[in-house]
């Protein structure tokens, strides 16, 4: 595939096949997420244990969503830590979206609402404040570029026409097909977050004037990963608060996750392998693994 837009590492580039994995977090409560990511997210079980569980999408045991419960954690403070803004789950279409929205709304959850140009988003905080985007893409041919960048928005939401999409039809849980599309992070300066994501671990820039932030991706795909400055003067989150412990960056190969890695070892960044690829902290100690699927 072509791509026109974007600009890509002077370096070591991601696959266009790159996608991301599951992400997991620390939650101060396991009984009270897992209540909350099933009733309200609409994700199953597919196991728990002493302190730990596994969710993903129905009639797929593939784990989106991996909890670890610190009991008494820290909620996240409204203005934010540095690690976490929210992780965003990519639903099959609008109509599954639109029924999400009218599930959410009967339950008398409340929602954020955005229209990006290339995505309409809805946005929630789970019991311990960690952000979480459910979204549904428009069509790619439908992403208008404007300087190589992708043009984004954060427009006021149709959420009439989002309603109308999903009909009548009962919302049973978010279905196969749903993945992890993007992950946000607050950072604490974009220049050194575009030295370790672009140009260590090899996304393109995708929107680069959007105010205060920075968006990359692998493949031409709008965003993987989003940073900001929003919350800077925060700390980053430690290991007494609720947080995101990891988020994952898959590549087709195993030898696309050693030169991913050992690009970021060029750079200066410690890297802890294993058998399926291995592990990296950004500059904040958020923590990325790049394993090969």
């Amino acid at each position: 595939m072509s791509i026109d837009y974007g600009v890509a590492p002077g370096g070591y580039r991601l696959p266009e096949a790159t996608r991301l994995g599951p992400v997991k977090l620390q939650v101060s409560d396991l009984a009270r997420s897992v209540a909350y990511y099933e009733s309200v997210i609409g994700l199953h079980t597919i196991s728990r244990g002493l302190g730990h569980a596994r969710l993903g999408a129905q009639g797929d045991d593939s784990m989106l969503v991996g909890l670890t419960e610190r009991a008494g954690a820290t909620p996240v403070p409204r203005r934010g830590l540095l690690g976490l803004y929210h992780f965003a789950i990519l639903v099959p279409d609008r109509a599954v979206l639109g029924r999400f929205l009218r599930h959410v709304a009967a339950l008398g959850v409340h929602v954020g609402t955005a229209d990006h140009l290339v995505s309409e988003a809805l946005y929630l905080t789970d019991p311990d404040g960690l952000g979480i985007e459910v979204y549904a893409d428009r069509p790619r041919d439908t992403w208008k570029k404007l300087d190589r960048q992708i043009a984004m928005a954060s427009d006021p939401l149709d959420v009439e026409s989002l309603l109308d999409a999903g009909g009548d039809a009962p919302f049973t849980g978010l279905p196969s097909g749903t993945v992890i599309g993007h992950v946000h992070l607050h950072v604490g300066d974009i220049e050194r977050a575009s030295h370790f994501y672009h140009e260590g671990l090899g996304f393109d820039k995708m929107v680069w004037n959007y105010p205060g932030a920075l968006f990359l991706a692998a493949g031409g795909y709008h965003h993987h990963l989003g940073t900001n400055t929003w919350a800077a003067g925060a700390p980053p989150a430690s290991d007494g608060d609720a947080r995101l412990l990891e988020w994952e960056v898959q590549v087709p190969t195993g030898a696309d996750a050693d030169a991913a890695l050992a690009n970021l070892e060029s750079a200066g960044h410690t890297v802890d392998r294993d058998a399926g690829g291995g592990t990296v902290n950004d500059p904040w100690g958020t923590k990325v693994r790049v394993r090969a699927t």
